[in-house]
């Protein structure tokens, strides 16, 4: 199979049967054989009922259903569980990706010169206030904390060989950060491609000014967990010690200062310097014990179940 097309939604029944109508357009057009993975992140409109309806006219349509809204990211992950195509293509279900960039998309990983292109909406139809300019903060932030060369983290418009996804993890809220998964697994050839962004059509955005809030957070924690997540210790156990030797070199001091030079003097508690040195103590223990507790937990994981599939079509 050359293509799998993973669409995750939410409340986006307005949009489907045109969405679909046009990707199997591009598809018949340029001769790809195909499938086009609906994955519905609990919708409470008739989202699935479109999507039961398309199964039964084209069989080259799937479909999950989760049980409840559990996120972008999870949807993405059951997609790309069930994605069979050579190449995996991701958009968004309202319109404002345009399926007519899929061949070029597709030629850019056939060719072997990409594992993962994506998608960079250059010229937007989003609010300037609420949307493109908290857009190129993020995107700023994520390049210089990532080093991957992107302009637009967050298109939803993107492609990867099948490898790609078979290897990354998509967890928690980290969709925005893909490529910088697919680089921290091995996948060094990440390309972009200037792309058609078009005005929303039907409904509204399902995200809010929270997403960049949550977006910066993710970011420090990908940074982190690329740096640091195998090896907590060689973080928390370097400041642990750090902490320590300062508070022991004030305690020390002070010790001296006692014993020999101002035997007669105030007391050490009446001096600051006590409290510097049993304050960065105490830190640096805490800080070598969460080191520690990262190294235990980091071995004694499990994998968790982190949706659940209600129903699935074909």
């Amino acid at each position: 199979m050359n293509i799998s097309v993973v669409i995750p939604l939410l409340n986006e029944e307005e949009s489907l049967k045109e969405l679909h109508d046009w990707i199997v357009s591009v598809m018949q057009s340029n001769r790809f054989s195909y499938e086009i993975l609906f994955i519905d992140d609990g919708s409470t409109d008739n989202s699935w009922q479109v999507i039961s309806e398309l199964s039964e006219t084209n069989p080259n349509v799937k479909g999950i259903r989760f049980l409840k809204n559990f996120g972008k990211s999870q949807a993405l992950h059951a997609g790309f569980a069930k994605a069979e195509g050579d190449v995996v293509i991701t958009m968004d279900a309202d319109l404002q990706d345009n399926p007519e960039e899929i061949p070029e998309l597709y030629k850019m990983i056939t060719d072997g010169e990409y594992d993962l292109v994506s998608g960079w909406k250059k010229k937007r139809y989003d609010s300037v206030i609420s949307k493109n300019l908290p857009s190129k903060l993020f995107n700023w932030a994520a390049r210089r904390t990532s080093k991957v060369k992107l302009h637009d983290f967050n298109c939803g418009l993107k492609a990867y060989s099948n490898q790609v996804v078979k290897h990354i993890d998509v967890y928690g809220e980290m969709h925005r950060y893909i490529p910088v998964l697919a680089k921290n697994a091995g996948f060094v050839n990440i390309g972009e491609k200037v792309v058609q962004h078009q005005a929303r059509k039907y409904g509204k955005t399902k995200f809010g000014m929270n997403r960049f809030i949550n977006g910066f957070l993710d970011l420090i924690t990908i940074w982190f967990i690329s740096r640091f997540g195998k090896r907590p210790m060689h973080l928390f156990g370097a400041l642990g010690v750090l902490m320590f030797i300062i508070g022991f070199g004030f305690a020390l001091y002070l010790g001296i200062d006692k014993l020999f030079f101002n035997p007669t003097g105030r007391l050490i508690t009446d001096r600051p310097q006590f409290y510097i040195a049993l304050s960065t103590m105490i830190i640096g223990s805490q800080f070598f014990i969460a080191g520690f507790l990262g190294e235990l937990i980091l071995r004694s994981k499990r994998q968790q179940q982190r949706y659940y599939i209600k129903d699935e079509i074909n």
